[in-house]
């Protein structure tokens, strides 16, 4: 098992990559925000753990920053897909369920 698979941030990002991933098969969505929004959801993971493999603090730092900001980037296009979409209060309340913007470097 790697380092990253441990951490809490991993777990919880894997399992919002799903919700995801479900929310965008079961959603007619515009193709540019679909691929925006499952390239931000993968770049949380995937920063999270090549971040974990970097030796010192200060590498480590500037992947978890890189992830922080796929965060955000998530919450703009959930929050752009209520006003345009027809998002619902729930739906968009269940993918800030996660807190994965309060992770620790």
């Amino acid at each position: 098992m790697f380092e990253f698979e441990k951490l809490t941030v991993y777990q919880k990002t894997r399992d919002y990559n799903k919700e995801v991933n479900v929310f965008i098969g079961k959603n007619r969505l515009n193709p540019t925000i679909k691929d925006q929004l499952r390239r931000a959801s993968y770049s949380i993971m995937l920063n999270i753990a090549e971040g974990s493999g970097r030796f010192t603090n200060p590498d480590k730092r500037n992947f978890y920053v890189i992830a922080r900001g796929s965060v955000f980037e998530c919450v703009a296009v959930f929050d752009l897909l209520k006003e345009t979409e027809g998002l619902s209060d729930k739906q968009y309340s269940n993918f800030y369920k996660y807190n994965l913007f309060e992770f620790q470097y």
